[in-house]
């Protein structure tokens, strides 16, 4: 920041000159400088209106945001999806029949249950991905280990082969296609025309292997089976709910495109924020032989630096937001508004002692699975693996990352970690 002068000092001066250049600071301070950013907002002007969007900051409200889908709706995120799938999505439709019919459908089929094994599974794939790395680093003393592609992303991309049971025609190619559309669906600003079309080639390619795979799975399909996909495959659906092969093979879809980037991100933001502290990462070693006491770490962690510290949203009507407080704002339909959880879980009306590293938070105040009608559909078995990860990565001695910048984190349009380089002892690992 300019010396003695506040964000919005500089963007006041900014927007006077050169609107779009304001618009294009405020824009970096949310994607390299978020905290302080935010927490001048919070203070100055927590309902921070620009010609182009309006940011959310204090918990209260971003709480009202995400609750009120039917003012503030997803609405916006449906032409790009819908032309990469080739057809709606239902978690772009607000309170639609859509929307609740398929999500049910979902819900039914990713059971809470599922977390318990589906954590095993995770466990046995992320040491498998790091006696791997051991493997590769030969006779030297210390592993190496790029944590984002040879761990996360591997387990992520394993878990949509065995649990899901969407394998891809490699793992990597489905990798391939869910980071073409998401980059369109979520951090394609400026709507790159090139960016587009790869989304777009991308979807095809994956709705037509999906129409493959449903086909081949319904031919040969084994009562043991029990991924996602065979779930569904078994499940007798009345015709008049219209869930013909198409939904079936859009919702599918959805799975992968939740989960393959915002899994792995989650891990590790949540294991970068456990080496910015210390302490905490230390007591976490001490118990990450109890998966119970060591999982509050990770939530913590995460509450420091969210996957999703922004969830834009379309205002359909006018509505008063803050109503009744000194903050109260008219927010006029047709603003684009980007509610904060990474914002709003600092807000100390609301989060007490928002600095310290605390494992006491009360299980409300972590937003980064999300509020309201769009919560994380996936939440219970998507958080076991989260943990896990984190868990298997912590318990491998002597874990550090390599001195800034090759051990910090890379990240492919400012949001989705890519690389993550890490070393740790070559001994038997705490299990």
């Amino acid at each position: 920041m300019t010396a003695g002068k506040t964000f919005l000092e500089r963007y006041g001066e900014a927007v006077r000159d050169d609107p779009l250049r304001a618009l294009a600071m405020v824009q970096g301070w949310m994607r390299t400088d978020w905290r302080a950013f935010f927490a001048e907002l919070r203070t100055e002007r927590p309902i921070f209106a620009t010609p182009a969007f309006t940011v959310v900051t204090r918990y209260a409200d971003v709480a009202e945001v995400l609750s009120l889908e039917r003012v503030f709706s997803v609405r916006a995120f449906a032409p790009r999806l819908d032309a990469a799938l080739g057809g709606a999505f239902m978690l772009a439709r607000d309170a639609t029949p859509m929307n609740w019919r398929e999500k049910g459908l979902m819900r039914a089929l990713l059971v809470p249950e599922d977390a318990t094994a589906v954590r095993e599974l995770a466990g046995r794939l992320a040491e498998e991905a790091l006696d791997a790395a051991e493997a590769r680093s030969g006779a030297e003393p210390r592993v190496r280990v790029e944590a984002v592609q040879e761990v996360f992303r591997h387990v992520a991309l394993r878990i949509c082969a065995d649990y899901f049971g969407l394998p891809g025609p490699t793992p990597e190619t489905l990798g391939g296609w869910t980071r073409a559309i998401i980059l369109d669906g979520f951090a394609n600003y400026h709507g790159d025309p090139a960016v587009r079309a790869a989304s777009e080639r991308a979807g095809a390619e994956l709705m037509a292997y999906l129409a493959g795979l449903l086909a081949e799975r319904r031919n040969a399909l084994a009562d043991g089976e029990r991924d996602i996909l065979s779930r569904l495959l078994r499940t007798s659906l009345p015709a008049e709910l219209g869930l013909d092969e198409q939904r079936l093979m859009i919702n599918m879809a959805g799975l992968p495109l939740g989960w393959v980037e915002s899994g792995p991100g989650a891990m590790a933001e949540a294991l970068e924020q456990l080496f910015e502290h210390p302490e905490a990462l230390a007591a976490a070693g001490e118990v990450a032989g109890e998966p119970e006491r060591f999982d509050p770490y990770v939530w913590e962690a995460l509450r420091f630096s969210p996957f999703f510290k922004l969830l834009p949203r379309l205002c359909e009507r006018d509505h008063l937001l803050a109503a009744g407080t000194s903050r109260e704002t008219v927010i006029k339909a047709g603003t684009f508004v980007l509610a904060a959880p990474a914002s709003a879980m600092f807000d100390a009306h609301a989060v007490p002692d928002p600095e310290e590293f605390r494992l006491d938070r009360p299980e409300h105040l972590r937003l980064f699975f999300g509020l309201g009608h769009h919560s994380c559909l996936g939440v219970h078995p998507a958080g076991a693996v989260i943990c896990e990860v984190v868990r298997r990565m912590v318990l491998r001695p002597g874990l550090s990352r390599l001195p800034a910048p090759e051990g910090d984190v890379i990240r492919v349009g400012a949001v989705f970690p890519d690389r993550f380089t890490l070393t740790y002892d070559r001994q038997e690992a705490r299990r």
